[in-house]
């Protein structure tokens, strides 16, 4: 197995300064602290389990920064940079252009009017590449994508707001094998997953809301974030080890592992 690399952010300047989904509150903020201690458990928590951690230099007036998946989608030394569909979070792209960059990648972008939010919407199970769409991204930049690597893009349609990002309701852990909350997604987007993943495990409503999907596999290693006791039960039936690190603090803007993680060994070798 390989050794895994992730880019991370440190919480710097994280806090809910917008609202831009239906996690997100101005009113009842964030509380710095508690984001800093939350965001260096799960940082640490990954450290033990021989996970290369680099980090992205935060910036002031960029909350979001943290949510390094969202950055784009690391297919070998290419970097596919997002287009995001909120201004509050385009500003972030040119950071992200620069590290990929300075760090020997070539930095490719999509065409003008394609919306694609990288690792958020972009998830590989197995050699296919299942794209979410509706509320972030779009199936054209995906197909754009599919085009450029040559391998196979299924789209599914994401129908929930609160889940508007494809990792925030589907996992894949290995390929042929997944978790995912189906309500997430519509009645076609639930048959393309079935149809092409044989192993699905269904996380309930209250554990979905506690962002159970939104993990980072390590191997035979799952990290969530506290609260999804039925999902980790789950996982050690089917030969997983879990790590529970409370992302709450995130949570509040609509995050959780994965959101603060991007793999940089290629999004393809989270699920060997």
């Amino acid at each position: 197995m390989r050794q895994p690399r992730i880019l991370m952010c440190p919480p710097d300047f994280y806090g809910i300064e917008y609202e831009i989904n239906p996690w997100m509150s101005r009113s009842r903020g964030s509380d710095n602290n508690r984001a800093r201690q939350q965001w260096q458990a799960l940082h640490d928590s990954l450290l033990r389990l021989g996970v290369t951690i680099e980090l992205m230099t935060p910036q002031p007036a960029l909350p979001d920064l943290v949510f390094t998946a969202n950055a784009g989608l690391v297919i070998g030394t290419q970097f596919f940079s997002s287009s995001f569909r909120h201004e509050v979070r385009a500003r972030e792209t040119p950071h992200f252009d620069a590290w990929f960059s300075r760090h020997g990648f070539t930095v490719v972008h999509l065409p003008e009017g394609l919306y694609f939010e990288g690792a958020g919407d972009a998830l590989f199970c197995g050699p296919t590449l299942f794209a979410g769409y509706r509320i972030r991204s779009d199936v054209r930049g995906h197909q754009h994508l599919g085009q450029l690597l040559g391998k196979q893009v299924l789209p599914v349609e994401l129908i929930n707001p609160r889940f508007y990002h494809l990792d925030t309701c589907f996992c894949p852990l290995a390929p042929g094998e997944a978790l995912y909350y189906p309500a997430a997604f519509d009645a076609y987007g639930r048959k393309v997953l079935e149809a092409n993943i044989p192993r699905l495990l269904a996380v309930s409503e209250p554990e979905a809301l506690r962002f159970g999907c939104n993990a980072v596999v390590v191997g035979k290693t799952v990290v969530t974030n506290t609260g999804c006791e039925q999902l980790g039960a789950g996982l050690h039936v089917w030969g997983y080890q879990t790590v529970a690190v409370e992302l709450d603090e995130f949570l509040k803007a609509g995050g959780s592992a994965k959101c603060l993680t991007l793999r940089l060994d290629g999004e393809e070798a989270a699920v060997w």
